[in-house]
């Protein structure tokens, strides 16, 4: 758990207003790092690919999913 996550998930710390707004923004942020980072994986070549270990199948798998699929 991030440390952000650990203040927003600990109850006594915040007032609960702000820890709703909190996590929406963390997940805000979550979903726009899976965007970039599946945006970005549609890009990498065949041998970009191999450097990371991934196939390209499970490339092209992970990088149609939406932004909000864990």
């Amino acid at each position: 758990m991030s440390p952000v996550e650990t203040l927003v998930f600990r109850p006594a710390s915040l007032p609960p207003l702000s820890r709703l707004v909190l996590a929406a923004a963390v997940r805000v942020v979550k979903w726009e790092s899976l965007r970039r980072t599946r945006n970005d994986l549609k890009r990498l070549d065949r041998h970009l690919l191999r450097d990371v270990g991934i196939d390209p199948l499970t490339a092209q798998a992970e990088a149609s999913r939406r932004f909000w699929q864990d």
